[in-house]
C-alpha cells in the first residue's frame, strides 16, 4: 500500500506534486500548532505596512483543519490539477504555473478591491484565505475545456463536465458552506478562460502570453511522437528519362 502510494506521489507532474506537497505540509503544521495560521492569512495592511510579502503566497498554501472537506479539497487538488498539468498543459509546465500565478493574482485582486466596497466589504473580510477557491479555479479552466465528459454526483445523477462547477456550488451552499469562495473561484476561471481561449479566437490576439523570464525558470518537455518499429516509407519516385 505504501509503494503503492509513493509510485502515485512520484508519477505526479511537478507543479501538482509541489502544492499538493506545501498545502499538506502547511495545514499539518497549523494542526499540530507548529505554524499558526495567524501568520499565513491574507491581511493587506500587514502585507503594505509591515512588508509581511509572504501572506500573497502561504493564504493558498492553507486548507483550514484536517476534517472531511480538507481531505475533500486535497482530492480534487490531486485530480484536477494533475488532469490539467498532464494533458492541457502537456509540455507547458511555465503555461500551466503562470495560470496558477494569474488566477492567484486574480483572487488576491477581488478580495482586495471587494473590501473596499459598502454593503459587501463585511463577507469579503471574512475570506482570508483563497486556497479553496484557487482549486476551484482549475476544476472551472478543466470543465471548460472538457465540457462533454459525463460524471456522476455521488452516484445520484449524471451531467456533463460543463455543469460540474455548479453542482459543486450547489452542494456546498447545501451543506452551508459559503458560496463566496466557490463563486471566487468561477470569477477567477472564466476570467483566464476567455482570456486564454475564446478572446484569441475571435480577434487572433492572445493577451495571457507567458513571459520569458517565468519559462526560463522552467526546462520545457517535449513532446515526442513514437515512429512504430514496423512502418516502411516508399522510394521516391524517379523521373522517367526520355527514350531518343
Amino acid at each position: 500500500m505504501a509503494q503503492a502510494v509513493e509510485e502515485w506521489y512520484k508519477q505526479m507532474p511537478i507543479i501538482t506534486r509541489s502544492y499538493l506537497t506545501a498545502a499538506i505540509i502547511t495545514t499539518i503544521g497549523c494542526s499540530l500548532e507548529i505554524i499558526s495560521p495567524y501568520n499565513l492569512y491574507l491581511n493587506p495592511k500587514l502585507v503594505v505596512k509591515h512588508y509581511q510579502f509572504w501572506r500573497l503566497i502561504t493564504n493558498f498554501l492553507y486548507f483550514r483543519k484536517m476534517d472531511l472537506d480538507f481531505l475533500f479539497h486535497m482530492f480534487f487538488l490531486a485530480r484536477y490539477c494533475k488532469l490539467l498539468e498532464e494533458n492541457s498543459f502537456r509540455g507547458r509546465t511555465a503555461d500551466f504555473f503562470y495560470m496558477l500565478l494569474f488566477g492567484a493574482t486574480v483572487l488576491t485582486g477581488i478580495v482586495l478591491v471587494g473590501g473596499m466596497i459598502p454593503y459587501v466589504s463585511e463577507s469579503f473580510a471574512r475570506i482570508i484565505f483563497l486556497s479553496n477557491s484557487l482549486t476551484f479555479m482549475m476544476v472551472y479552466v478543466w470543465s471548460k475545456q472538457n465540457p462533454f465528459i459525463h460524471m456522476s454526483f455521488l452516484g445520484l445523477f449524471t451531467f456533463t463536465a460543463a455543469y460540474l462547477p455548479w453542482v459543486l456550488l450547489g452542494f456546498s451552499i447545501l451543506v452551508g458552506a459559503s458560496a463566496w469562495v466557490d463563486l471566487l473561484g468561477m470569477i477567477a476561471g472564466h476570467a483566464y478562460y476567455f482570456l486564454e481561449d475564446v478572446y484569441p479566437r475571435m480577434t487572433g490576439r492572445r493577451p495571457l502570453r507567458t513571459p520569458s523570464f517565468i519559462r526560463s525558470l522552467f526546462a520545457e518537455e517535449p513532446v515526442v511522437m513514437a515512429r512504430p518499429a514496423n512502418l516502411r516509407f516508399a522510394a521516391p519516385p524517379v523521373d522517367e528519362v526520355p527514350q531518343n
